[in-house]
């Protein structure tokens, strides 16, 4: 039997969350898989303890967490974090035939903007939070991992920061591939931030949350503390537009089942000897 070890790091710094949570079910549900693998799982605390893997895994999915992603610059955590993924790199550049797969989720997906200098990591006008439409780019639309998925399709987006700018150069000398971006903003005048972007056949970003569940965000969100929160912040309608988004199983939910699985079945079938490709 093979056998399939997943990394997970934990990004949220002690800060209580439903996000870890939802990614330990989905890789727990990847031990069913078609292909005889036995996947297992180990959480590593990398930003409250600096605690990390090594390239002995086979899989790794970075969460998502609190503050900017520039609060990090210098701290030893960070440099053990940047370390592992340029160790990752050159692993899958030296052609082993047993790859390393990566995922970066919304924090995740800022400090991987920032390692690979893909494009700008700036502060947002006004924070994104609810439920917002993701429209796929030409790429996004062939790529595996949004198959199944309407255009646009619904997600979590919880973020004060944002990628923007691509540097169009950089993306095309990592051969990597922009395959999602904001459907609207507030303000037509503002750029359109990267939403999703394939580094390589092995390595893919989320800004967003693909790992998210309807019913713990509805728990969460109809907490009176919560709910005057947000409609202190955003407004009473944009808080019974999001609990509505959240009651409809064709927005978020099918995110969830789609993004992250389709990940974790690609990755696990490549590694378990499996010629189909992971991306086209």
């Amino acid at each position: 039997m093979i056998k399939i070890n997943v990394a997970i790091l934990d990004m949220y710094n002690n800060e209580p969350n439903q996000g870890m949570r939802c990614i330990k079910e989905l890789v727990a549900r990847a031990d069913v898989n078609p292909y005889g693998a036995k996947v297992s799982y180990r959480v590593y605390q990398a930003r409250s303890k600096a605690e990390m893997p090594d390239e002995r895994c086979d899989i790794y999915i970075s969460s998502g967490g609190p503050g900017s992603p520039f609060d990090s610059e210098g701290t030893l955590w960070e440099e053990k974090y940047f370390s592992l993924l340029e160790a990752l790199w050159n692993w899958n550049q030296q052609n082993y035939s047993r790859k390393k797969y990566l995922f970066f989720i919304c924090h995740s997906f800022q400090l991987m903007a920032r390692f690979f200098q893909l494009a700008t990591v700036r502060e947002r006008s006004r924070r994104s939070f609810g439920i917002i439409p993701i429209a796929k780019t030409e790429a996004g639309q062939a790529d595996p991992l949004f198959q199944g998925l309407p255009d646009p399709f619904y997600a979590a987006d919880f973020r004060q920061y944002e990628v923007v700018q691509p540097n169009r150069a950089q993306l095309s000398a990592l051969g990597a591939r922009m395959l999602a971006v904001e459907k609207e903003r507030r303000d037509p005048e503002l750029e359109k931030a990267l939403m999703a972007v394939r580094i390589s056949d092995e390595i893919v970003g989320a800004q967003f949350h693909p790992e998210a569940d309807p019913q713990s965000m509805l728990y969460h969100f109809r907490q009176e503390e919560r709910k005057q929160q947000v409609i202190e912040e955003y407004g009473e309608a944009k808080y019974f537009e999001m609990i509505a988004h959240l009651e409809d199983p064709e927005n978020i939910l099918l995110t969830r089942r789609t993004i992250l699985p389709a990940f974790l079945d690609g990755a696990i079938r490549q590694l378990s000897g499996s010629e189909a490709p992971v991306a086209n």
